[in-house]
């Protein structure tokens, strides 16, 4: 019941406030068309949902393909700007966010959206969002303002900020979460390439950055290495090897992130901070490695095995090349 609720007033709030980009109805009804923008919307403010849809998901379009192969061959495929978006756009765009949901879980609460967060989310639909892309996604993006940057911004100008601010000397840091509507503020500010001059809390930047990492659409170790990780977590050489096998981009952005962890693990920040290695570990390692698993045993037993595969990598990967590095 508080799902729908929540999922009706988001609905309620975007008929309101926004207006609809054209739809190539191509045939289609009005009241199927018109839903699929809603719900590419309100998808990024979904709730938790069961895992069981993302199965129901890929059954239900696996039936609509085969019914509809013939007259999809026919059908007009490129649309001129005047005319609208094709249907496809919406329904892909939909039927990967709800993927998203189902594996990774939504967001929690029932905070209404704001009509920024309402807008941000309307505008992704096109452009991909900082939040909840994939790497590469990210990084296609960035090169139309920093085309020489080999890291995501996103990812340098939060760990700087974290630092400008005294992360290093702030207890509970990573730990105690920021404000949410500081962090939901910056996120707007940073989804457009902003940082504000008035950030004063290190703990707002830090969640800005764990949500990051936690957002993107494929894990930052790639799921085709999560055996291997939980495999090794005792080996400090294997555990340094599977970094060394990761695709380029995630390569760099995971040494990024531990030469940044490095940086708290320092007995002179940990007297402070109350975060050692340990720590560390366990609030960052759900944000790098995901479970695919829903046998709560295997989840509780692969937990421990994730924070010490992720404390291998922040006590022995070398990490030096990192610095200065954008």
């Amino acid at each position: 019941m508080l799902l729908f609720m929540r999922e009706s007033r988001t609905i309620a709030v975007v008929n309101s406030v926004i207006e609809l980009p054209p739809v190539d109805m191509n045939g289609t009804s009005a009241s199927s068309v018109h839903g699929l923008p809603l719900v590419a919307v309100s998808g990024a403010a979904a709730s938790e949902v069961p895992s069981t849809v993302h199965q129901r998901i890929q059954e239900a379009q696996e039936l609509k393909s085969k019914k509809n192969s013939k007259s999809r061959k026919k059908r007009k495929q490129n649309v001129d700007e005047e005319e609208g978006l094709p249907i496809s756009t919406y329904s892909k765009y939909c039927y990967r966010k709800l993927q998203k949901v189902a594996v990774t879980g939504g967001k929690k609460g029932l905070r209404k959206p704001t009509l920024e967060e309402i807008e941000q989310a309307r505008q992704a639909i096109l452009t991909p969002s900082l939040f909840g892309s994939s790497l590469e996604e990210i990084m296609e993006r960035q090169k139309e303002v920093y085309p020489d940057r080999r890291l995501p911004w996103v990812q340098t100008q939060l760990s700087l900020q974290v630092l400008a601010l005294g992360g290093e000397r702030t207890e509970g840091i990573f730990r105690v979460p920021g404000d949410i509507d500081e962090v939901n503020a910056l996120k707007l500010q940073v989804e457009q390439w902003r940082i504000p001059d008035n950030l004063s809390d290190p703990t707002v930047p830090a969640s800005l950055l764990k949500l990051w990492y936690r957002e993107l659409e494929e894990p930052l170790i790639p799921q085709q290495f999560y055996k291997q990780c939980i495999s090794n977590y005792e080996n400090p050489d294997a555990a340094v090897s599977v970094v060394q096998q990761l695709p380029e981009l995630n390569r760099l952005v995971l040494c990024y992130l531990i030469h940044f962890l490095q940086i708290f693990s320092q007995p002179s920040n940990v007297g402070t901070t109350k975060m050692d290695v340990n720590n560390l570990a366990m609030v960052m390692a759900p944000n790098c490695l995901r479970c695919q698993s829903d046998d709560p045993r295997i989840i509780f037993e692969n937990t421990r095995k994730e924070m010490s595969f992720l404390r291998m990598l922040i006590v022995h990967l070398d990490t030096s090349f990192v610095r200065g590095l954008l």
